[in-house]
């Protein structure tokens, strides 16, 4: 499946879901936020896939909600408003119940909602001139989804720091790999290839095995996290 703001493709036993709005950082119009619960399904559907990267074409991996654009679609902004309500966002695998494995590569700028997908992948692998920041704060906002699925799988004074700076900090991917946001740097042009070789290592082992340990090891962390975004949510929204 390929479409104007996500391209879903298939590498061997590897899927691809790729940001393509290059020009406007990947932020995530309407069409792409439409898009993505349908790639995610179709990926995870697929027998031949056994593992799934995320990435973003250009020089950005994923900027969060792209708000101009949304201003000019009121239905959609009203939706996204009351999905973040009711902590029933469909973007990331974790939000949709992907059973296969992610890999989420994080090939430049990582912002607000893009840190959706850092939070919610299994692995995360970056490109030495990947940067991570959450401006949400400086443009009024409150931090909230992101942030907390960050912080339960990493250090937390990190994490707060970042949140409550806002657009004055950013984090280096050799800083994230330091604090465990991502397991892996390369140069960005062995990103995707890395990214793969993973994904192929992952599909070389019993598929029913990595099913059940993921489910065991999400299991294991996933203990209060939906209580926990599910009251900032309804703190946000006040």
């Amino acid at each position: 499946m390929t479409g104007s703001t996500l391209r879903v493709e298939r590498h061997g036993p590897v899927g691809r879901l790729t940001f393509d709005r290059p020009e406007v950082g990947n932020a995530m119009d309407a069409s792409m936020m439409a898009a993505l619960p349908d790639a995610w399904a179709e990926l995870d559907a697929d027998p031949r896939v056994r593992a799934i990267v995320v990435t973003g074409a250009g020089r950005a991996f994923q900027t969060g909600l792209d708000m101009v654009q949304l201003s000019r679609d009121p239905g959609a902004l009203r939706e996204m408003s009351r999905r973040t309500r009711r902590a029933d966002l469909r973007l990331t695998g974790w939000h949709l119940g992907v059973t296969k494995p992610i890999i989420t590569a994080v090939n430049g700028v990582c912002a607000g909602g893009g840190l959706h997908f850092v939070a919610d992948s299994d692995i995360v692998i970056a490109s030495s001139r990947a940067v991570f920041l959450d401006p949400h704060v400086s443009v009024g906002q409150v931090s909230a989804f992101e942030t907390i699925g960050l912080a339960r799988r990493a250090a937390f004074g990190p994490v707060a720091r970042m949140a409550l700076t806002g657009a004055h900090e950013r984090v280096t991917a050799e800083e994230a790999r330091r604090l465990g946001w991502v397991s892996q740097v390369v140069e960005p042009e062995e990103l995707h290839p890395a990214a793969q070789r993973l994904g192929e290592l992952i599909a070389a082992n019993d598929p029913a095995a990595v099913a059940a340990t993921k489910r065991a090891l999400w299991g294991a962390l996933e203990k209060g996290l939906t209580e926990a975004r599910g009251t900032e949510a309804r703190g946000a929204a006040r």
